[in-house]
């Protein structure tokens, strides 16, 4: 409908895109859902957030396994 703002994506709906993206599995139909609804700043900012929990979860493993 002509005048009507897009409507922007939850952040579920965010993560969902990023963690199917760092996993590489995404069919079309939602590829392209996404794409009118999330924006490039929020698949940035929740991209960085989710790699910055992996790397933690990472180094927390890592250490716990080393430490015994």
């Amino acid at each position: 409908m002509a005048g009507e703002a897009p409507r922007r994506a939850s952040i579920l709906e965010v993560v969902r895109t990023v963690l199917s993206a760092f996993f590489g599995v995404r069919r079309r139909a939602a590829h392209e859902e996404d794409t009118r609804h999330v924006s490039p700043v929020q698949i940035i900012i929740v991209a960085l957030v989710l790699a910055a929990l992996f790397i933690f979860t990472l180094v927390a493993i890592v250490h716990v396994v080393t430490a015994r």
